[in-house]
């Protein structure tokens, strides 16, 4: 998936894959995943897909600050 956010294009083929965390388990309509990515450029992002009541209903990618990395990938 790619997505453009403040002209900058973040690409999950073009990333390279961190850490993946599940949430809840496979067919829970609250469940997700997220995966986290960092870009070539050392620019971090989240891409998420989950069920239709999860926090992401629809695959999506928001980005996240390198201060913020640890921090997600402790909780």
């Amino acid at each position: 998936m790619k997505k453009v956010i403040c002209k900058v294009e973040y690409d999950t083929e073009a990333s390279e894959l961190i850490q993946k965390k599940t949430f809840g388990e496979f067919g829970d309509p609250k469940g997700y995943e997220e995966i986290l990515f960092k870009t070539p450029d050392g620019k971090f992002f989240l891409y998420g897909k989950g069920g239709a009541e999860s926090e992401y209903p629809e695959e999506n990618i928001k980005r996240l600050a390198a201060n913020k990395v640890k921090a997600w990938q402790e909780a």
